[in-house]
């Protein structure tokens, strides 16, 4: 009688923290279990609301007796402390990992940064990311994806196709979700369903080439020439699919394709020896291996006079005499977008349709055209982008 129960401030402090921390985590599995899915982290949500339930007990249990004012001091410390965990915005732990380090996946990964702050979710504020780079190997790839489901990171982000395989094939009975970009083909690389149905909890944007583009342009500065050579990696389904692609179209613009397969980068300098023998120009598609080694292939057809035309803007600063490419850092954002909506809750990845991004765009390199006798066609430069040094 005259007394009032109190509870020590702290513990309380400790539940809302709890809670804060699970919140992110809890409102992802909701979405999941909205949309049918079995959700792995369901038993947890209930461990989490079963430890809680404990500790208001022990809270209880443990408090004592004491003045009325003191009452009131506890009070309000924890009426304090428990405000402001509810007015502060939510944060998100990501992973990025990136199969090789070029040009075009640089601009994805810095893209998708970018599409995330359209969105209110920047690096450095509510944001925390964690990047990795495979460096075009398989086996790395795996051990980086795993790191992250270690980390139980609240969404991984998956750049080029080899690594968005491994994501998918490490957090396939997890419930974290994986957004992927530069994947030409998804279907080829069976990351969807014949009907563009996600596999799982997956999805992204594909960097599909825009091929018949391409060899129009290629037609159009070069009008003599009758073989087109492509060199891609054996090993990666995206290159396989673009290859097919080139030879179905090829025909329609006075072409042949002669292709080279190779294993590793080094297989590269030989396989340029012996393309450039065989085609009167070469033209990169998106191969990541093929790609980190194009300063190699730019010098070897240079002194043969072979022109070499690229699949997007990087290749073409770096001395591709030109391209009908694609703009990566669009593609970035794009798939930002994309990643935004499943980190707050608004869609899982399941149910969100791969996005291809529309367009391409001419690109030029005057200097690299000119050592090789090539006059870029005003059709294309009067409306394109046209670069007068060759980078590196």
């Amino acid at each position: 009688p005259g007394q009032v129960i109190s509870c020590p401030g702290f513990l309380f402090v400790s539940l809302i923290e709890i809670f804060s921390k699970r919140r992110m985590k809890m409102k992802r599995e909701l979405t999941n279990a909205m949309t049918g899915r079995k959700v792995a982290g369901g038993l947890r949500k209930k461990a989490h609301l079963a430890i809680a339930a404990a500790l208001i007990a022990i809270s209880l249990m443990g408090c004592g007796a004491s003045g009325e004012e003191g009452t009131k001091a506890e009070a309000a410390k924890a009426e304090s402390s428990s405000a402001a965990p509810s007015e502060e915005a939510e944060s998100y732990r990501i992973g990025i990992g990136q199969f090789a380090e070029h040009g075009s996946l640089d601009n994805c990964r810095e893209g998708f940064l970018l599409g995330l702050a359209e969105e209110g979710i920047v690096e450095g504020e509510n944001l925390t990311v964690e990047y990795d780079n495979a460096n075009a190997d398989g086996s790395i790839s795996n051990q980086i994806m795993q790191s992250y489901v270690g980390a139980d990171m609240d969404l991984i982000c998956a750049i080029a196709t080899p690594i968005a395989q491994s994501a998918y094939a490490v957090t396939r009975d997890t419930d974290i979700p994986v957004i992927y970009t530069a994947v030409t083909d998804p279907l080829a690389a069976e990351l969807v369903t014949e009907d563009g149905t996600p596999v799982g909890n997956i999805s992204g944007t594909s960097d599909k080439l825009p091929v018949r583009e391409q060899l129009e342009m290629i037609r159009a500065i070069l009008p003599e020439a009758k073989t087109v050579g492509i060199l891609y990696t054996t090993s990666e389904a995206n290159s396989e699919s673009s290859v097919a692609e080139y030879k179905e179209l090829a025909g329609e613009y006075g072409f042949e394709i002669y292709e080279i397969g190779i294993g590793t980068q080094a297989d590269i300098p030989i396989a340029a020896d012996t393309m450039i023998a065989n085609a009167d120009c070469i033209t990169m598609i998106t191969d990541n291996t093929v790609v980190a080694s194009l300063p190699v292939i730019l010098e070897k057809a240079g002194a043969a006079g072979i022109p070499v035309f690229g699949s997007e803007i990087e290749q073409v600063k770096l001395g591709c005499v030109a391209a009908m490419g694609l703009d990566y850092t669009e593609l970035g954002k794009q798939t930002g977008r994309m990643a935004a909506k499943v980190l707050k809750g608004e869609a899982s990845a399941s149910e969100l349709p791969y996005e291809i991004i529309e367009g391409a765009s001419f690109y030029g390199n005057s200097k690299a055209a000119g050592d090789l006798g090539i006059e870029l066609p005003e059709a294309y430069t009067e409306d394109g982008e046209v670069f007068d040094t060759i980078e590196g």
